[in-house]
């Protein structure tokens, strides 16, 4: 079972002990995704990010950060989500201080020190870049744009190029200040660690000032998605498309109900899509439907990247997949493998101590309410044929569709039309 003490200065602190490892991994997760932005500063989060490595009060630079958890055979990295940030150091749990010590300085005391600050932004616009010129990325934050609209939910993180090349040294202590506070902040560590010397290094290391949050992100608003495909005209070898639906949001009552239905229908290569779109009729390299849950909405999509010259059959084939959950329906044997699937991938991902305390983190950080494994595991065995369908009557309705696609066509309309089943 894991365990949670809150410190006085609001830091709240979980730790989970694994049987069986000497790593321990140190998470820190902080409610400061870019869902927190506003327009003039979008891409801040994920610029923030990158600046926290560039040194602080006892890591001066880079190569210091860099080199105090390589010399200890270390990993580390950071990730910038929608709605929290998260900056991690697995260790041997005889490392345990330095990773805190290193987490602990650069994310109290860092400097974002102009001269890196002008050095960063190419760092980025090559990232930015990148992205640009991989469709496969790229589709994702398409049709996130196309379902969610002009807010800061359909906003990609990478940002735009406009803030990446004028963001200022002030804007990155104003954005820290305003978020990155005790009350906004969760540490995780699992792995080889007693509770009891967690919290006491937590104490030394993170003597944070109780300040509080004082930026929130506005609620999702359903009227800014103003039409239902996008088409990206892109001279490519091979077509990008996403089509799907808006969703359930993060712990809402149907979570696992649509986490099941997209498994079966194309979460693994036993899956409908899979067979059916890639396997049976040659359409595509890969297919895949997944969700994603945010706390007031998610979305429920198939992704795939298709023939150029076969994208009609291909978007015909996929929503003629999603009309055939009603026509032949899953019986109880397709939906035994699919919540059989789920509960074996959960547990494959806790033996890594970083994707424990991920998991432990976000529910903490998103809703101060930990489910385990357990607790998740009975809520799959739960579910039965009569409540995955109705998820299904209520979530995959022919006009809420949505379809974003790359490819080299410049007739949106002659896609349109094949938005149906």
């Amino acid at each position: 079972m894991h365990k949670k003490t809150s410190l006085p200065s609001g830091l709240r602190l979980i730790t989970k002990k694994l049987e069986g490892t000497k790593a321990v991994t140190v998470l820190v997760l902080v409610g400061a995704g870019s869902r927190y932005e506003t327009k003039d500063i979008n891409g801040i989060s994920h610029f923030l990010e990158h600046m926290f490595f560039k040194g602080a009060k006892k890591y001066e630079n880079t190569k210091a950060v860099s080199s105090a958890i390589d010399s200890i055979g270390g990993d580390f990295n950071a990730f910038t989500a929608k709605e929290y940030a998260g900056y991690y150091v697995k260790v041997s749990s005889d490392h345990l201080d330095t990773a805190m010590d290193v987490l602990s300085d650069m994310l109290l005391n860092a400097k974002f020190d102009q001269a890196e600050i002008d050095k960063e932004r190419g760092v980025i616009l090559e990232e930015y870049n990148m992205y640009q010129d991989t469709p496969m990325y790229q589709i994702g934050w398409d049709f996130e744009n196309l379902i969610f609209g002009d807010q800061p939910l359909g906003w990609d993180q990478i940002g735009t190029k406009e803030l990446i090349q004028t963001v200022t040294q002030q804007q990155f202590f104003d954005y820290k200040n305003a978020l990155y506070t005790p009350d906004n902040t969760v540490i995780c560590i699992a792995g080889n660690i007693d509770h009891d010397e967690a919290v006491a290094k937590a104490e030394l290391y993170f003597p944070m000032q109780s300040n509080k949050q004082s930026l929130q992100f506005l609620a999702f608003d359903h009227t800014k998605a103003t039409k239902n495909i996008r088409v990206k005209n892109k001279k490519t070898e091979q077509a990008h498309l996403v089509i799907g639906f808006p969703s359930v949001a993060y712990k809402s009552e149907m979570e696992w109900e649509s986490k099941i239905l997209a498994t079966l229908l194309g979460g693994n290569m036993s899956s409908r899509m899979f067979l059916n779109v890639r396997e049976a009729q040659g359409l595509c390299y890969y297919v895949r439907t997944e969700t994603d849950e945010f706390s007031d909405i998610g979305t429920f999509s198939t992704r795939a990247g298709v023939d150029v010259n076969r994208i009609q059959d291909a978007i015909q084939a996929i929503t003629n997949e999603y009309g055939n959950i009603f026509k032949n329906k899953p019986d109880e044997e397709e939906i035994a493998r699919a919540k059989s699937y789920l509960k074996g991938k959960i547990v494959l991902r806790l033996e890594d101590s970083e994707e424990y305390a991920h998991m432990l983190a976000r529910q903490e950080l998103l809703e101060s309410n930990i489910e385990t494994p357990e607790e998740i595991i009975s809520k799959i065995d739960s579910i039965d044929q009569k409540r995955l369908l109705k998820f299904a009557e209520q979530y995959l309705v022919s006009k809420n569709l949505y379809m974003s696609v790359i490819g080299p066509y410049a007739n949106e309309d002659e896609l349109s039309n094949l938005l149906n089943f």
